[in-house]
């Protein structure tokens, strides 16, 4: 009997707290993630804020969505009536400035508590570095596009998706990847694998190209096909797959640059992708 008045004691106080935003879970959080505007960042570099608008134009479907400026997110990022989509630069600890450039989902919200509620990151995809990317950061924007959309969609329903983060992505290549082609561009492995790593790793269905033939394998939408992306830059380098007929993001993962750990697809991703092949 003890413990059943304790239980409904701490179930009315989580109740009670969830009534004044004080508590809450992400997949509750984002729940009305459909039933509010999302506003679209424009930057203010003229290449990457007309890509994204196209793809928004042609590829955002969860939620009615309208352009704002910079200025305006500053003005309206404190309210919690507004979700924005906007290109962010992430700066990882021991880093003097930012490196890499987000695409990035975020519930609006106070900076800090005081009964407001707080603005909330719903996911980040690397996009390129923040110094300028190599064009092919153009090529993939539809992929994550439709990527923040999908975990959102997904982040709704599941208080798991919720938390995972990027590593949600990976899901797709466990359960499909085998049977995919993949194009992976030479200039997206690492200078730590060495040739026999690279021989021993990859199949006849793994086709190791150059760059723009890897890009071009993407852009005519090859039946399925998955293409290699990377973004490197600072601390970290991420490593990405992604279907080139469904634009889909298959694989993400990244690592510490180190001496032993170069930018781009280590070995041990190597081994991940040929264990489910």
């Amino acid at each position: 009997m003890k413990r059943l008045t304790i239980f409904f004691a701490l179930l009315a106080v989580s109740s009670a707290l969830f009534a004044h935003g004080k508590v809450t879970t992400r997949k509750h959080l984002f729940a009305d993630f459909t039933d509010k505007i999302t506003k679209v960042v424009m930057s203010g570099n003229e290449i990457l804020d007309g890509a994204l608008r196209q793809e928004v134009v042609d590829l955002w479907t969860l939620s009615p969505f309208e352009f704002c400026s910079m200025a305006e997110y500053e003005s309206l990022k404190k309210s919690d009536t507004y979700y924005f989509l906007l290109m962010t630069a992430g700066q990882a600890k021991g880093e003097e400035e930012p490196m890499v450039r987000f695409l990035t989902l975020e519930k609006g919200g106070a900076d800090k508590g005081d009964n407001i509620a707080l603005r909330t990151e719903v996911i980040s995809l690397p996009l390129c570095p923040v110094d300028g990317g190599s064009g092919r950061e153009l090529v993939f924007l539809p992929a994550l596009v439709k990527g923040v959309q999908a975990f959102t969609a997904e982040a709704m329903e599941s208080e798991k998706v919720a938390y995972s983060g990027m590593a949600w992505f990976n899901g797709n290549f466990d359960r499909k990847g085998g049977i995919k082609r993949i194009y992976l561009a030479k200039e997206d492995i690492s200078e730590s694998v060495s040739t026999k790593e690279r021989e021993k790793y990859m199949d006849e269905d793994i086709i190791l190209c150059d760059e723009d033939e890897a890009d071009k394998a993407y852009t005519d939408k090859t039946y399925n096909t998955l293409v290699s992306y990377t973004v490197s830059a600072g601390t970290w380098s991420y490593k990405m797959l992604v279907e080139a007929d469904t634009d889909t993001v298959y694989y993400i993962r990244k690592h510490k640059v180190n001496a032993k750990n170069a930018p781009g697809f280590l070995t041990d991703d190597l081994k991940r992708i040929s264990r489910k092949r």
